[in-house]
Protein backbone atom coordinates (compact mmCIF):
# COMPACT_ATOMS: atom_id res chain seq x y z
CA UNK A 1 0.00 0.00 0.00
CA UNK A 2 1.16 3.63 -0.71
CA UNK A 3 0.80 6.91 1.58
CA UNK A 4 -1.76 8.71 -0.73
CA UNK A 5 0.25 12.34 0.83
CA UNK A 6 1.38 13.38 -2.36
CA UNK A 7 -1.96 12.97 -4.19
CA UNK A 8 -3.75 14.72 -1.60
CA UNK A 9 -1.00 17.20 -1.21
CA UNK A 10 -0.96 17.61 -5.10
CA UNK A 11 -4.83 18.03 -4.99
CA UNK A 12 -4.84 20.72 -2.41
CA UNK A 13 -2.37 22.41 -4.93
CA UNK A 14 -4.96 21.82 -8.01
CA UNK A 15 -7.74 22.74 -5.56
CA UNK A 16 -5.84 26.16 -4.89
CA UNK A 17 -4.43 27.05 -8.51
CA UNK A 18 -8.08 26.76 -9.23
CA UNK A 19 -9.97 29.06 -6.94
CA UNK A 20 -7.35 31.14 -5.87
CA UNK A 21 -8.55 31.84 -1.79
CA UNK A 22 -7.47 34.85 -0.58
CA UNK A 23 -4.68 34.39 1.63
CA UNK A 24 -3.36 31.27 0.20
CA UNK A 25 0.31 30.99 0.17
CA UNK A 26 -0.38 28.34 -3.08
CA UNK A 27 -2.96 30.75 -4.70
CA UNK A 28 0.17 33.30 -4.66
CA UNK A 29 2.57 31.61 -6.49
CA UNK A 30 0.08 31.27 -9.02
CA UNK A 31 -0.45 34.60 -9.26
CA UNK A 32 3.01 35.91 -8.04
CA UNK A 33 3.85 38.92 -10.41
CA UNK A 34 7.29 36.75 -10.99
CA UNK A 35 5.83 34.09 -12.33
CA UNK A 36 7.39 30.98 -12.51
CA UNK A 37 10.11 32.45 -11.40
CA UNK A 38 9.10 32.98 -7.91
CA UNK A 39 8.49 29.33 -7.44
CA UNK A 40 11.90 28.60 -9.03
CA UNK A 41 13.99 31.09 -6.49
CA UNK A 42 11.89 29.27 -3.85
CA UNK A 43 13.52 25.93 -5.16
CA UNK A 44 16.71 27.65 -4.96
CA UNK A 45 16.72 28.76 -1.58
CA UNK A 46 15.37 25.15 -0.41
CA UNK A 47 17.54 23.35 -1.74
CA UNK A 48 20.35 25.55 -0.50
CA UNK A 49 18.87 24.94 2.92
CA UNK A 50 18.73 21.50 2.26
CA UNK A 51 22.01 21.50 1.27
CA UNK A 52 23.48 23.28 4.72
CA UNK A 53 21.31 21.33 7.35
CA UNK A 54 22.94 18.15 5.44
CA UNK A 55 26.20 19.36 5.82
CA UNK A 56 25.31 20.02 9.24
CA UNK A 57 24.36 16.73 10.16
CA UNK A 58 20.21 18.03 11.32
CA UNK A 59 17.99 15.46 10.10
CA UNK A 60 15.04 16.88 11.45
CA UNK A 61 15.96 20.34 8.97
CA UNK A 62 16.72 17.89 6.33
CA UNK A 63 12.92 16.57 6.30
CA UNK A 64 11.52 19.97 6.59
CA UNK A 65 13.42 21.24 3.78
CA UNK A 66 13.04 18.43 1.68
CA UNK A 67 9.47 18.45 2.51
CA UNK A 68 9.74 22.61 1.14
CA UNK A 69 11.38 21.43 -1.67
CA UNK A 70 8.63 18.44 -2.66
CA UNK A 71 5.53 20.87 -2.10
CA UNK A 72 7.39 23.86 -4.48
CA UNK A 73 8.48 21.13 -7.34
CA UNK A 74 4.51 20.04 -7.20
CA UNK A 75 3.72 23.91 -7.72
CA UNK A 76 6.23 24.12 -10.86
CA UNK A 77 4.96 20.96 -11.92
CA UNK A 78 1.14 21.98 -11.61
CA UNK A 79 2.21 25.82 -13.46
CA UNK A 80 3.40 23.38 -16.18
CA UNK A 81 -0.27 21.38 -16.64
CA UNK A 82 2.10 18.49 -15.36
CA UNK A 83 0.89 16.40 -12.58
CA UNK A 84 2.14 13.03 -10.46
CA UNK A 85 1.30 10.60 -13.07
CA UNK A 86 4.10 12.64 -14.91
CA UNK A 87 6.89 12.55 -12.54
CA UNK A 88 6.02 8.87 -11.59
CA UNK A 89 6.38 7.94 -15.34
CA UNK A 90 9.89 9.64 -15.25
CA UNK A 91 10.67 7.61 -12.47
CA UNK A 92 9.84 4.06 -13.64
CA UNK A 93 11.62 4.93 -16.89
CA UNK A 94 14.85 5.31 -14.86
CA UNK A 95 14.05 2.26 -12.69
Amino acid sequence: MTDPVLDELFDVIEARKAELPEGSYTASLFTHEKGQDAVLEKLGEEMTELVLAAKDGEDEAIAHESADIVYHLLVLLSMHEMDLEDLRAELRERR
